[in-house]
């Protein structure tokens, strides 16, 4: 697969058809966290996949570059594609190329996923050297500063210099999300990207993600629990539940008309602010029959 290779109107950009995973030994013994997934994503379209945490969203999306260790893990699809191209079929070495140029992730807690001991400015270079051959040497702290000014850093040439501590967590994420588009990927994929975050910053990343989206032509899949923060960014949304999509559709149809128990289950558990209730609603297992 080359890495120039580019994104085709009429194919998918990413197409998942039966996806299974596995974890431990095969048969009765080995967990199955997700059963039967099957997903599409055109190019620059955007989909959120919710549900609570366990329900296999992480999994799956770490699925797509093959970024879960295999083994423990087993994964099998009747269909998992980039772009038109097998990625069950892929080599080691085309696997590390597409990782950070055609998809690219943001994680959690950028608080781990930065390197504590290396600056930003070192940080963001590797991913331009390993991704980025056509920006020389010499240039790269001017590509780094674009980006950084890019995902709304104050002051982002002095930034280069500084280590993950010396910023906030809202900085950090920042940060994170330029390192991944930087590579100038076409699938980027946030996981929880607003976690431990506060309300007013979680906003901030929310629009920048949908600003970046609409500027880059790129494609989203954002992970998240939080059917409150979906619509800003997402075109479509497929809630999971139990390692299964159990419903699937367009965000204004399923936040306004949602069809199956567990979704109206979880959007009934969002903070209402015109609501009088003072106990939250949790979720009642038993009348979904688990």
């Amino acid at each position: 697969m080359s890495d120039a290779t580019p994104p085709t109107p009429d194919v998918p950009l990413l197409r998942i058809r039966d996806l299974q995973i596995e974890f431990g030994r095969h048969g009765a013994a080995a967990t199955k966290a997700v059963r039967g997934i099957d997903l599409e994503l055109k190019p620059g379209e955007s989909i959120a996949l919710v549900g609570e945490s366990g329900s296999g969203k992480s999994a799956t999306a770490l699925s797509f570059a093959r970024l879960l260790p295999e083994p423990p893990a087993s994964i099998a699809a009747t269909e998992m594609s980039l772009n038109g191209h097998d990625i069950l079929k892929m080599s080691e070495s085309q696997l590390r190329r597409i990782r950070g140029k055609e998809i690219a992730y943001i994680f959690q807690e950028p608080t781990t996923s930065l390197n504590p001991v290396l600056t930003i400015r070192t940080q963001i270079a590797e991913a331009l050297a390993l991704h980025r051959p056509d920006v020389a040497k010499a240039d790269r702290d001017d590509e780094i500063v674009k980006w950084l000014d890019k995902v709304g850093i104050v002051d982002s040439r002095k930034r280069l210099r500084a280590y993950p501590h010396e910023l906030s967590g809202g900085m950090q994420q920042r940060v994170m999300i330029a390192m991944a588009l930087c590579c100038q990927p076409k699938l980027l994929i946030a996981d929880e990207p607003t976690t431990a975050l506060d309300v007013t910053i979680q906003k901030q990343i929310m629009d920048l993600l949908a600003q970046l989206r609409r500027d880059l032509d790129m494609s989203i899949i954002l992970i998240t629990h939080n059917l409150g923060i979906i619509r800003s960014v997402a075109d479509r949304v497929a809630v999971m539940f139990r390692g299964e999509i159990v419903e699937t559709g367009p965000v204004d149809e399923i936040l306004r008309n949602p069809q199956h128990a567990y979704t109206k289950a979880l959007l009934a558990c969002i903070p209402r602010m015109d609501s009088k209730e003072r106990r939250l609603t949790t979720i009642d297992y038993a009348a979904l029959g688990v």
